[in-house]
Parts: structure tokens; sequence; C-alpha cells
């Protein structure tokens, strides 16, 4: 009896030692290399312990999402970091998230704010073809997404599996920009042109750079990385003019988002990270991430090959009512893609 209670006392000592107070859990769906450095900085700052878990690039956002609803009664996350928009909506209209206005969002455009205070967008991605330049002469390159539907790259084209992440949010975009018919027969027209599906984004931009494919539509974050691997490539911005057909399209820009969990063990602490990301998203410009400061203020320019919002036309898009046509557009893609 006196070793269970020496025992009993060990464990209550142990987590009163580990205090939810002294650390903030993230769940992060940004890229655990791009992450690290700006939660460095904050635990220096704050000193505040950073306990992050990461998705996979191979299910990006999918799982933690379903960690956060399996969760939501005894929540574990303080703070939700996703990279893209679309099922941080979702997830609010759960009810997973609890208001917060963070003061360092004042000068964030209104569209990047939550009606309602759960969630506030930061840091963009632009979602650009990678070419690869030895296989495709510069008058050659796509200018539009309605590019790679030309027979003449039947079979060289790549994109990721599009039921996650950015691909995903990308597709329910086209839904809402383009209206539901157009971009069905996009994507139907997309597959018969045997456009090959990789496991990522990631995949997309090194198929483009080793040769495999002679483009692939992927992420600015990971085309960048392999520009500045030296490798021959070239990034386009497509529908930067915008389209004839479709007047509302444009360079699809996916920004990430940052979410209190209601309930979650530290709030105070989930506040001052949001405040800290929020005033430092300088740090995903030029610490690797290459991402698109939102705030007008900061005029950080992540590299002379990215365009901002402001050098190109970017797609009018209502994410509320893509997140409407979440389901719509899943079902055409899971009909297309998913065998």
């Amino acid at each position: 009896m006196r070793c269970g209670l020496f025992a009993l006392s060990i464990l209550v000592f142990a987590l009163g030692c580990t205090k939810s107070s002294d650390r903030v859990v993230v769940y992060s769906a940004q890229d655990e290399e791009f992450a690290v450095g700006v939660f460095r900085d904050f635990e220096a700052q704050s000193k505040l312990k950073i306990a992050p878990k990461y998705d996979t690039e191979a299910n990006k956002s999918v799982s933690l999402a379903a960690e956060l609803e399996a969760e939501a009664k005894i929540p574990r996350c303080d703070v939700h970091w996703n990279n893209e928009i679309l099922g941080t909506i979702r997830l609010a209209r759960r009810g997973l998230y609890e208001p917060y206005s963070s003061p360092n969002a004042n000068d964030f455009p209104a569209w990047s704010k939550a009606f309602d205070g759960t969630w506030q967008a930061f840091a963009e991605r632009a979602r650009v073809f990678l070419v690869n330049t030895n296989l495709v002469p510069e008058g050659q390159r796509p200018k539009s997404i309605f590019d790679q539907l030309d027979p003449k790259w039947k079979g060289r084209i790549a994109m990721a599996k599009p039921l996650f992440g950015t691909t995903a949010t990308h597709a329910a975009c086209l839904f809402e920009v383009m209206g539901s018919d157009a971009a069905k027969q996009y994507y139907r027209d997309l597959k018969a042109n045997d456009v090959q599906i990789v496991p990522g984004n990631k995949q997309v931009a090194r198929g483009v750079a080793d040769g495999t494919y002679a483009f692939g539509i992927t992420d600015t974050d990971d085309a960048i990385l392999e520009v500045l691997a030296g490798k021959p490539v070239a990034i386009v911005f497509p529908d930067a003019t915008g389209h004839p057909a479709h007047p509302r399209l444009g360079t699809v820009f996916i920004p990430n988002t940052l979410a209190i969990v209601k309930g979650c063990p530290n709030r105070d602490g989930a506040r001052k990270l949001i405040d800290y990301l929020l005033a430092n998203e300088t740090g995903l410009a030029e610490c690797g991430g290459y991402q698109f400061p939102l705030n007008p203020k900061n005029a950080t320019a992540p590299h002379a090959a990215l365009k901002t919002r402001r050098e190109v036309k970017a797609a009018e898009i209502d994410f509320e009512k893509a997140a409407d046509l979440w389901d719509v557009s899943q079902r055409l893609l899971k009909d297309e893609f998913a065998r």
C-alpha cells in the first residue's frame, strides 16, 4: 500500500511539472521545416514551450482535422494552424473553435477574418505551374489552367491527389469562381488528358524538376525550392491576367489560418502565439516558407520569382461559398481521380 501511495505521489508530481500554462499545443498542417524556426523564435521571446503536432505530406490537413473533432469534448490542442482555409471554415461551422480577435490583425483585409471571429487568415501561397525549361520552350509555357487540356501535354503533366490539402481547396475554389458545371467539365477534361496523379505537391515539383513531367500544378513554397536548387525550372502564375470566359478567374491564392480550439488547455498562451504569428508574417516570407504576407503594411517580397496578389490578377474567391461547394467538388474528384 505504501508503495502504491509513493507511485501515486510521483505521478501527481510529474503532472504538476508539465502544467498546460507552460506550453502551447499546436496542431500544424504547415510544413515542419518552415514552422520550426518560427516556433523557436516565439519560445525565446515568450518563455512558453511549443508542443507541435504536424500533419504528413500525404494526407495534408486531414488527419489533424479528424483529431480535433475526436478530441472536441476534451481538447488537447490550443492552436490549430491550418495550411488551407476551407478546412478551417468547415471546422468552425462544427463549433470546434472559439472567437478571438487579435489586436495584431487590425490591418489585415476584411476577407481574412471569420465573421464570428473564430479564425484569422494570414501568410498565403499561390497555386502555380512549375515548368521544366528543358522540356517546354519559353513560347510554349502554359499561361492558363485550361492550357493543361491541350492534347500535346497528354500524359506529361502532374497534379497532387485532389482529395485533400491545397489541391482539394483549389478545386472547390474553382467550383465557386467558374461555376460547378464548368469546373466539373474542366476536371473531366483534365483526366481525359491523362494528368498524372502523385501523392503530394512536393512530388509534383520534384517530378517536374527531374524531367518526369513537362509541367505540373503545385504550391509556390514547393515550386521555389526547385528554383533555389538550381533545377531547370520556371514558375508560371496561371491566369495572371484573367480569363475571357471566366471573369473572376485568376491565380488562386490560398492562405494559412489560425484558430483557438474551443475549451483548450491554455487559452492565454494560444492568444500570445496567434498575436506573435500575425505580427511576424515575415518569418514565413523570408525563412524558407516564401509565403506572401496578408498584412498590407508588410511589403516583404518573398523572392524575385514569386508574385503577390498585388502583381497578378488574383482569383476572386468567396471562401465561405467555396466551403459550401466542398462536398460537390469532392464527389466529382472522387469519381474521377480516386480509382
